[in-house]
């Protein structure tokens, strides 16, 4: 069973069978937004707007550690993150797609980790019975690798559905995750791109992070909305992300949904091991 995080409404489409919304508890406070359960050709997928159906959340202000928690409870092991980005890259366009290998992090006030020692918070309702829930319920502190911190099996199946529908796409880009909720300065993007980012975004971190802590597979499918600051020239505005979103919305659910058909059950590659030796 994969997850889908995302804007409301990538679920509403011909062929998508809803099977319930379900409200689920964590310790970590409310996730975003009911889990929507979806069936699509005998492959189950669950559903969830990372900032709340109608935008309430602002990306600093996420439970980002709720939501992943959330896909735990209902067994989902494979997420699939969509998000609007900035193009810095000079080879980018407006509307191009980018299948993020590598992420360079900037935010600074968000939970981080589920992780925290003698302050580690445990979910007594917890059904797995894993090393996620014997590092937790032991007050352990884990350093997890994030050398690659994207699932392999799971970026090739994106490039092989992009390649597909005929959309320009990149098959790798550096994602630098900013704080938010402000846009950025032409001066910080600059030096993103010094730093070698591709895009800009303010939600994959700590997604991406917590996911791997709890030995997810992740994938991370960007859409380029505008230019960053200072490369267009241009004052940018929410409208035009909101815009391109809404052209690019029918390819995306098509995205979506051939990813969740091809996806295989079993996967060869690492990211459920990256838990093995990380404990202290």
């Amino acid at each position: 069973m994969v997850g889908i995080l995302g804007g409301s409404g990538l679920y509403d489409i011909d062929g998508v069978q809803i099977i319930e919304e379900r409200e689920v508890r964590t310790p970590y406070g409310e996730p975003s937004d009911r889990f929507v359960i979806a069936d699509y050709k005998g492959k189950k997928a669950v559903f969830l707007p990372r900032h709340g159906k109608g935008h309430k959340f602002p990306p600093h202000l996420i439970n980002y550690r709720a939501n992943l928690w959330g896909f735990r409870k209902l067994g989902v092991k494979k997420i699939l993150s969509v998000s609007a980005v900035g193009g810095i890259n000079p080879l980018l366009r407006a509307g191009d797609f980018v299948i993020a290998d590598q992420f360079i992090d900037f935010t600074k006030v968000r939970p981080v980790t589920f992780y925290e020692g003698a302050y580690t918070i445990v979910d007594e309702d917890d059904p797995n019975d894993d090393l996620v829930k014997e590092y937790l319920s032991n007050d352990r502190v884990v350093h997890i690798d994030v050398t690659e911190p994207f699932c392999p099996v799971m970026r090739d199946l994106l490039k092989k559905v992009l390649s597909e529908t005929g959309e320009r796409f990149h098959g790798k880009g550096t994602y630098a995750a900013t704080e938010g909720p402000r846009l950025e300065t032409s001066a910080e993007i600059q030096a993103l791109s010094r730093l070698g980012a591709d895009i800009v975004g303010m939600t994959l971190v700590p997604e991406i992070v917590l996911a791997r802590e709890l030995s997810m597979h992740f994938a991370s499918l960007n859409v380029i909305t505008n230019l960053a600051a200072g490369i267009s020239g241009e004052r940018l505005t929410s409208d035009e992300v909101i815009q391109m979103m809404k052209e690019k919305n029918n390819i995306i659910r098509e995205i979506v949904l051939r990813f969740i058909e091809d996806l295989p059950e079993k996967f060869d590659c690492s990211c459920e091991d990256v838990l093995k030796g990380a404990a202290i």
